[in-house]
């Protein structure tokens, strides 16, 4: 005798309704709120670099001819020996400052949200094809939290092939902190910093200054 399998009830097949319904709500709901969090994140993340954009500082001019910023942050390392360090560069070599030894070198630390760092950089690339002949080192030290992709794809945008190095906490602090971007140390064949310059300001900002500082640079600490 063959037995027939009655059909669902009309409430069971309502009830598994739903319940698919439910199912699809929830998953809609936990898409949209990773959605929802992944924005809040980028706009969190967009808002700190707004912040610490604000640290770029317009240092103050002198206070007259021969008179002395009245900045707190004046330089710090000027006329010492420029700390020595080893940094990782974007092609995970090892890059020495003592490697350079005798040679002026040019310390640049700079970040991909600091405005003025870009502007400056492709002129740090000119001059390093214009000095190298002699023996001009332009060293860049990305300051900020990014990827490496991304300071990678920010040097390549701005046209930079000398080095661009990833930084240290430790670097920073032997450097004085490096409290405002950009913010670079000539340092000299002798291995002293014989010009520290930080912000943007008539010392430290326009190309022409930055060139006369190089040449300045090469002249200095003897042959």
């Amino acid at each position: 005798m063959e037995i027939q399998t009655a059909p669902a009830p009309a409430a069971s097949r309502s009830r598994s309704a739903a319940i698919l319904v439910g199912l699809v709500v929830v998953v809609t709901v936990l898409i949209w709120a990773g959605v929802h969090n992944a924005r809040e994140r980028r706009l969190a993340m967009q808002s700190l670099q707004a912040q610490q954009a604000s640290r770029v500082a317009l240092i103050p001019e002198a206070a007259g001819k021969g008179g002395a910023a009245e900045n707190p942050d004046a330089p710090k390392m000027q006329g010492k020996v420029a700390p020595g360090f080893s940094l990782v560069d974007l092609d995970g070599k090892k890059v020495s400052l003592a490697s350079f030894k005798g040679k002026p070198v040019l310390i640049n630390f700079w970040a991909t949200w600091c405005a003025p760092c870009k502007l400056e950089m492709p002129w740090f690339e000119e001059f390093h094809q214009k000095y190298a002949s002699q023996g001009l080192v332009i060293l860049g030290i990305a300051a900020d939290e990014a990827g490496k992709d991304v300071i990678a794809s920010t040097a390549r945008k701005l046209g930079v092939t000398y080095p661009v190095l990833l930084k240290t906490d430790e670097v920073e602090t032997a450097y004085g902190g490096v409290d405002y971007l950009p913010e670079s140390f000539y340092v000299d064949k002798t291995g002293k910093v014989f010009l520290e310059t930080a912000g943007m300001n008539d010392d430290a900002g326009g190309k022409d200054e930055i060139e006369a500082n190089i040449k300045k640079l090469i002249a200095a600490g003897g042959q």
